[in-house]
């Protein structure tokens, strides 16, 4: 005979009202915590990725991790500025900045809980190098002042970082005359200034990095190669979004486990809950299983049926918890890169992959749970089904 339709596995669903939220409901808990994780990890990934341009070549010293580990000696740094590859601006100038970078602890606003932030020298070109960041208040600090602009969410989240306030940096104190916003980047999460007076204040005779645009894309395995081939330089040279990808890589790592093993041990008793769920739909329809088989149902036809009835259940709490899930897109929080140990301003991202997996995940888990029961309810005979009745 023919297979049960699958409208019968919906009826069923629906006529445990109670079980069928309380089973949905411990599953979409399950595949909220699942998909928030890999949310956070993507929001983390694609906020370092967005921070850098494809144009845009980072150098920093070999063997070098971040910035901050970095050093360029000027006679280096000068070398580097005058490869013929680099792209110039409107006015003829080189498009490349010598930066410094540094950490300095700042007191969060409300908290006080001190916090690493990065400081960023950079020259003029720096801000033709990221057309993404725009001033949102104030104005642009002047060259040889000791005036600084503050990302939106430093200055936003920590103390002394508002327009009008100072900071005490290195040996001196800088008042802040601007905010900038860089949209969902690191470099929201900074703080900028005049690079030479930046150098003089925590007493740098080196930069920490260059970084240029270059004047075609294809460009830079010349670059790689004229650098390494010059025994002056001690550095190296990598697109800037590999760069700050590569600065994602341990906390995406950490959530990407820390997501697995918290989803590995809740969804341990989501597929419980469902087991009893299905059993106990098995113990209450033996005399239903007895007048489908008496009709002519085989049993792989009414396997296949509790089956889909468990896979719906799944279905219904994945679609839930990844409609809770989705909402966290609102949210911002802050946290420390481990990577670069400075803090770091970023949102949850949903993206379709995470999505598909999400819903794998909760159907893996229906499809656990409801094995053993649907494997019992073929098992069932006619005279064994009217018995139990």
């Amino acid at each position: 005979m023919s297979h049960i339709p699958l409208s019968y596995a919906f009826k069923s669903v629906l006529a445990r009202k109670l079980t069928t939220a309380l089973t949905a409901g411990g599953m979409a808990l399950v595949v909220f915590v699942f998909a928030a994780v890999l949310m956070l990890a993507q929001g983390l990934k694609d906020t370092l990725v967005q921070t850098g341009s494809a144009d845009n070549v980072m150098v920093i010293r070999r063997g070098a991790e971040t910035e901050v580990q970095s050093e360029v000696q000027r006679a280096q740094a000068a070398v580097i500025a005058s490869l013929p590859q680099i792209a110039h601006g409107t006015g003829g100038q080189r498009l490349v900045s010598k930066e410094t970078v540094v950490l300095m602890v700042l007191p969060k606003r409300g908290s006080l809980k001190p916090s690493n932030v990065v400081i960023r020298g950079l020259s003029a070109e720096g801000f033709a190098l990221r057309p993404q960041v725009r001033l949102s208040q104030g104005r642009l600090f002047r060259p040889g002042a000791a005036e600084v602009i503050a990302g939106q969410k430093v200055a936003q989240g920590f103390l002394g970082a508002g327009i009008g306030e100072r900071l005490r940096l290195g040996l001196r104190d800088w008042t802040v005359v601007g905010t900038f916003d860089a949209g969902d980047t690191g470099f929201s999460s900074e703080i900028w200034g005049d690079a030479n007076q930046l150098m003089q204040a925590f007493r740098r005779q080196s930069f920490s990095s260059l970084i240029f645009k270059l004047g075609q894309p294809s460009a830079l395995p010349a670059i790689r190669a004229r650098i390494k081939d010059d025994p002056r330089l001690t550095v190296e040279a990598k697109r800037e979004t590999q760069f700050y990808l590569e600065q994602s890589e341990v906390m995406v790592t950490f959530l990407d486990i820390l997501g697995l093993t918290l989803s590995v041990m809740f969804s341990i008793g989501a597929v419980i809950g469902a087991m009893i769920t299905m059993y106990a739909a098995v113990a209450s329809r033996t005399s239903e299983i007895g007048t489908l088989r008496a009709l002519g149902f085989r049993r792989r036809s009414i396997l296949i049926a509790f089956l889909v009835e468990s896979l719906v259940l799944a279905l219904i709490g994945g679609v839930v918890g990844l409609g809770l899930a989705s909402c966290m897109q609102f949210a911002s929080i802050s946290t420390m890169n481990w990577q670069s140990f400075s803090e770091l301003a970023f949102r949850f991202s949903l993206t379709p992959s995470i999505a598909l997996q999400s819903l794998v995940f909760a159907l893996c888990m229906g499809l656990l749970g409801g094995f053993l029961p649907a494997v019992k309810a073929a098992r069932m005979g006619i005279t064994q089904a009217q018995r139990a009745a």
